[in-house]
């Protein structure tokens, strides 16, 4: 709405430019990375250890059975020499070269990048295991330290750990896939007389396709022919539908769930919509993260805190003299102290904070951002197109003496119907909002100094601005005064060359702002909106909303310095902004929010995109940023700690007393503790992030 009172030519309504007054970004050219690859990986390694998984147990039977060690626990009898003796043993080595591989593995990888960590602290613990039992079924070894039993358990929890794990994470990666399955297998081109089913892929620009009620969109287009309730619930989060028409814009995966549509294909591919959400939720599944930076090093000391635990067990056990109970103790502190669950912790959270973040309608390209969320303090808000529409509606209708404001409408938004004029769309879409019978028009002229004029039943009708007043030497209505200040698009309605009535129109209030600005002021934050607009017509906004600071008339380049002082004044800052001259401002707040619909929400210089141009859809973020970060403390405390207190009972500090830490159980506890974890992360799904859904969280609307 730049420019909307400033006094330039309007084309047809003399004086007001509404010329780039919400121009879009195209989402097409924005880098990112190939979900469908990363999927894959997961998707194998779920299968990868599912099958080893089932494979290990069922080895794992017989292992266990005939195991002597597990045999005196439970009280049967096993012989003592035969072909029997060797089942644990050959089967023991089977599991641990078959089944203790991906560990090993791992172990290596860790050796040679020099940075220790889980898998080589599993490596570690199997290995010992391994040697220690072969050296008891060989003789060399006390036979108290026949292990086939416990390493047969190791292997088997282990893989059910990474089972979990790895199924876990690629179901937080499913959206992304859930995305791409949401475009039909087919779509239905019309070609000539004729309607083709073919392949979305083989769809063109210009194409012309048939959406059916019920039928998904299959590209990006616009509507050619028709009106139906859409489901756009996959790019807005919202689940109401929203009514299109013809010239409105449609994303591929939307359904129309109550009439036929023709849509002229604008984007395939790559280039649509969808395809750019998943290429943003890639990127942000991808991203560094200062949490998880924290994570690693965390698993990096825990591996020399076991390590150091395991050689001052050694010691001390052995100079009590036990040195069959030091490699059984060492043993199970290696085995305890595996940080499994810690590095489990901070990538499910941000993975499933991810995917539903992506599933209300808010997109993370920055995981820093999202952690950055929880201590922004002052929202920065763009007026035109962020709490307003970006687009002139019809405030209010005046009329003189003896006139219908109804018919004043009604012959206006007849005299316009024939003008592609923003102004002259909004009159129209106003009377048919008052849902008002349009009579029909004849005679259209438009004249780019006056505005416009028609015949409407036998009457001649003009709407425009000063020039048509001074054409028609006529004086404008008094209510013309008490609008101007506020910024107003005034235009005048006259029949037979005398005024008959004046319509005020203005950029529209969202009508969703006046929550938000409520729901952030509920959460403890400072909304300031920014605006190229005169002070009045800020102020006026600004009244409306309950917005506690104002900068009118900023120039675009200048919106970056005004994120500054605020972070001078000490302030942690979000930006929100349509991307609209924004990208300067988005880039140097603490965190960037570009609110954008459908295929125009790839913004670079944004952390977080919003899917809809719903500006509650803010509070998702902040709400999405304290739950994780919430979940995440949670979960380093949860497997740091565990570690930190079972380490020590593994290493047997309370065998004075009597107690010592089977390794068995210490093998059961610590993947416990990994399913803690997982599950933990995984109530995070609960979570709406719905805009109204935030909205009654907050204020109990």
């Amino acid at each position: 709405m730049v420019g909307m009172h400033t006094g330039h030519d309007m084309s047809g309504h003399g004086g007001h430019d509404m010329a780039g007054m919400h121009t879009g970004h195209d989402m097409s050219g924005h880098g990112g990375h190939d979900m469908a690859g990363m999927h894959g990986g997961h998707a194998h390694h779920v299968a990868q250890f599912r099958r080893l998984f089932w494979i290990m147990l069922v080895i794992a039977v017989p292992v266990v059975a005939f195991s002597p060690m597990f045999a005196s626990l439970i009280g049967y009898s096993l012989p003592h020499d035969g072909p029997v003796t060797w089942i644990s043993p050959v089967l023991g080595t089977v599991m641990f070269v078959w089944g203790g591989r991906p560990f090993l593995t791992g172990a290596w990888q860790e050796i040679r990048a020099r940075a220790p960590g889980m898998m080589l602290l599993i490596g570690l613990a199997i290995t010992v295991a391994f040697v220690a039992s072969w050296g008891a079924s060989l003789g060399l070894l006390d036979h108290e330290l026949d292990f086939w039993w416990e390493l047969a358990l190791l292997v088997v929890i282990m893989l059910l750990g990474h089972w979990i794990e790895m199924r876990a994470i690629m179901q937080s990666s499913s959206a992304l896939d859930s995305l791409a399955s949401l475009l039909p297998d087919t779509a239905e081109r019309v070609e000539g007389d004729r309607i083709v089913e073919v392949a979305p892929d083989a769809l063109r620009v210009g194409d012309v396709v048939v959406v059916r009620p019920g039928a998904t969109v299959p590209a990006d287009g616009r509507i050619v022919d028709g009106r139906a309730d859409l489901d756009e619930s996959i790019v807005t989060g919202e689940s109401v539908p929203v009514e299109r028409g013809v010239g409105d814009r449609v994303v591929a995966g939307t359904v129309a769930t109550d009439s036929g549509l023709r849509v002229e294909v604008t984007a395939t591919g790559d280039d649509t919509a969808l395809a750019g959400i998943r290429r943003l939720v890639a990127e942000a599944q991808s991203s560094p993260s200062r949490a998880q930076r924290l994570a690693d090093t965390a698993a990096g000391w825990l591996f020399w805190f076991a390590l150091g635990s395991a050689v001052v067990t050694a010691i001390v056990w052995s100079l009590v003299g036990q040195p069959d109970d030091a490699v059984v103790r060492t043993i199970t502190v290696l085995v305890i102290a595996c940080p499994h669950a810690l590095g489990l912790a901070i990538p499910l959270v941000v993975s499933i904070a991810t995917e539903r973040a992506a599933r209300g309608g808010v997109l993370v390209t920055d995981r820093l951002a999202l952690e950055r969320m929880r201590d922004v303090d002052a929202v920065l808000m763009d007026k035109t197109g962020t709490l307003t529409r970006g687009e002139p509606a019809v405030i209010e209708v005046a009329t003189v003496d003896g006139q219908d404001r109804d018919r004043v409408l009604a012959i206006a938004a007849a005299a316009e119907q024939d003008s592609e004029h923003p102004l002259a769309r909004a009159i129209v879409r106003a009377a048919q909002e008052h849902e008002l019978e349009v009579p029909a028009s004849s005679g259209f002229t438009s004249s780019p100094a006056e505005g416009v004029r028609a015949t409407v039943d036998g009457h001649t009708v003009a709407v425009g601005g000063p020039a048509l007043l001074a054409t028609a030497g006529a004086s404008e209505l008094p209510v013309a005064d008490e609008w101007r200040p506020t910024g107003a698009i005034i235009l005048h309605v006259l029949e037979d060359g005398r005024p008959v009535g004046a319509l005020r129109l203005a950029d529209e209030i969202r009508p969703e702002s006046r929550e938000a600005v409520d729901a952030l002021h509920a959460l403890g934050l400072q909304v300031v909106m920014i605006t190229g607009d005169a002070q009045a017509v800020a102020d006026a906004v600004a009244e409306q909303l309950g917005i506690d600071r104002v900068f009118a008339g900023v120039r675009p380049e200048d919106k970056s310095a005004k994120v500054t002082q605020l972070q001078q004044e000490g302030r942690v800052v979000a930006m929100v902004g349509d991307g609209v001259n924004d990208a300067p401002a988005l880039a140097t707040a603490d965190v960037g929010i570009a609110i954008g619909a459908g295929s125009d929400v790839a913004i670079a210089s944004a952390g977080v995109v919003l899917a809809s141009s719903d500006p509650r859809s803010v509070l998702s973020v902040v709400e999405l940023s304290r739950a994780t970060y919430r979940k995440m403390t949670q979960n380093l405390w949860w497997a740091a700690g565990y570690n930190l207190l079972s380490v020590p009972l593994a290493a047997g500090v309370l065998a004075p007393i009597g107690f010592v830490l089977p390794m068995s159980v210490g093998a059961i506890l610590m993947s416990l503790s990994t399913v803690v974890v997982a599950l933990n992360a995984q109530l995070l799904r609960r979570l709406d992030l719905s805009p109204a859904a935030s909205v009654k969280r907050i204020l109990g609307r």
